[in-house]
């Protein structure tokens, strides 16, 4: 017990039993453990109480000393655990509570026994005994995200300015979940206290920060946020999640206008950047795609949405999808270079295929005319007879025994009358000469 609650409060800085007792271990019936093992480390000096939250309940918080031993038991250096939350309880916390619970509802620890207890067995003669339904911390609920020891609070972003000093962004909880596909997630929570404005701002120092560059011993530069965590895997900066609490405060109406308004704030943000791409392989439309290299991949939900259904539905909303997806389908870029390579590919496959089943079409008609028989020519026309204009052969049933010769140029009859003329003085000196064709 004291291990669980010198590991929470070693990552959460401020937090109550209650809250210990559902991140940590939920299949306990009630927290009043966590509490023996929180006024125990106060006796030892390892724990303290300043202050209540507005629920009522206790705030405990760590000491210098106890900050050496959470991070003993969280199995981190020193120098990460951050500061102690000293005087944060008196006010109640309201935003450090908030934080608690975002954490809470993303990791849902699984509720599991702890101690089982042994049944007594009914009498001989007793009547079987009913069965009894599952204990309320025994329910399986929905599947969650990371432990105690993916997350990190009150992180700093440092940002270097002209005068030589450091500012830049707190960020409110910090995510590294490899195992469920986020292996860095930066979570801001709102409380829906300050202006619009002011949460939009945020944002902006966050790209500062995510653009900052440095150089290693072989002179390449790379992102400075590289040499704390690991890459993404998709292009672009981290992702930064806002996790909207409106509690009592901000009615549905109120809620959805301060998200559409963070939403315009934040636009160059998060927005990329077009790319013509030209009509891509045989497409008659011009066709093209985002880039997201210089984008911040912003996300909305709720916490009571988180509560609710767990972070593993469909309940983020990503600015410029514009719709609630799963995480999974939130992150990713459905119109980005590789979209457009596989729209591209797709094209090309389709016009291979096309071109394939008209080279099939073409080579089966080929076949199919290879096999057919050479049509009969047309035998070709015979001139008629230059004389009478009639068919060269004569007329039908004319007697072609005493006609002169053919001369490829008159019928029969016409033949006949030729050679029936007188001659000529020329022809009868020199003779008939057949004239040429």
């Amino acid at each position: 017990m004291r291990a669980h609650v010198l590991a929470a409060l070693g990552v959460l800085k401020l937090a109550t039993a209650d809250q210990i007792h559902r991140l940590m271990a939920p299949g306990h019936k009630d927290n009043k453990a966590f509490r023996n093992a929180a006024l125990d480390l106060a006796r030892h000096g390892l724990a303290v109480s300043e202050g209540s939250a507005r629920d009522g309940n206790k705030l405990w918080n760590l000491t210098p000393l106890g900050l050496d031993a959470a991070a003993e038991v969280l199995g981190r250096p020193v120098g990460e655990m951050g500061g102690t939350a000293r005087g944060a309880a008196r006010s109640g916390a309201p935003h450090a509570m908030a934080v608690n619970e975002t954490v809470i509802a993303i990791t849902r620890t699984p509720a599991t026994a702890t101690r089982p207890v042994p049944r007594q067995r009914p009498a001989p003669m007793a009547p079987p005994a009913a069965e009894h339904a599952p204990a309320p911390g025994l329910v399986l609920e929905a599947q969650g995200m990371g432990w105690i020891g993916s997350w990190s609070t009150e992180v700093p972003l440092s940002l270097p300015t002209s005068r030589g000093n450091r500012a830049g962004v707190r960020a409110d909880a910090v995510l590294q979940a490899p195992e469920a596909g986020l292996p860095v997630l930066f979570v801001e929570v709102d409380n829906c206290t300050e202006s619009a404005d002011v949460l939009a701002a945020k944002f902006e120092k966050y790209l500062r920060y995510f653009r900052l560059k440095s150089k290693n011993s072989l002179g390449s530069e790379s992102p400075v946020w590289r040499t704390q965590y690991p890459s993404t895997g998709r292009e672009g900066h981290p992702p930064v999640v806002v996790v909207f609490n409106p509690g009592t405060r901000t009615g549905p109406q109120a809620l959805k206008n301060r998200m559409n308004t963070v939403m315009e704030l934040t636009r160059l943000v998060w927005s990329g950047s077009y790319h013509g791409a030209g009509g891509g392989y045989g497409a008659e439309e011009r066709d093209g795609y985002y880039g997201y290299a210089d984008a911040i991949p912003l996300l909305f939900t709720t916490l009571d949405r988180l509560q609710t259904s767990g972070p593993r539905t469909a309940g983020w909303w990503r600015c410029g999808h514009g719709q609630w997806e799963t995480l999974p389908d939130a992150l990713a870029n459905p119109d980005d270079h590789d979209a457009w390579y596989a729209r591209d590919e797709q094209l090309r496959r389709q016009h291979d295929e096309e071109s394939e089943r008209q080279h099939q079409e073409w080579a089966a008609e080929r076949e199919r005319w290879a096999q057919e028989p050479d049509p009969a020519l047309d035998p070709e026309p015979v001139p008629p007879c230059e004389r009478c204009k009639g068919p060269i052969t004569g007329p039908l049933g004319y007697d072609l025994e005493f006609a002169p010769p053919e001369d490829g140029r008159h019928c029969p009859s016409c033949r006949t009358d030729l050679r029936q003329q007188h001659p000529t003085l020329r022809q009868a000196v020199f003779g008939r000469r057949s004239r040429s064709k």
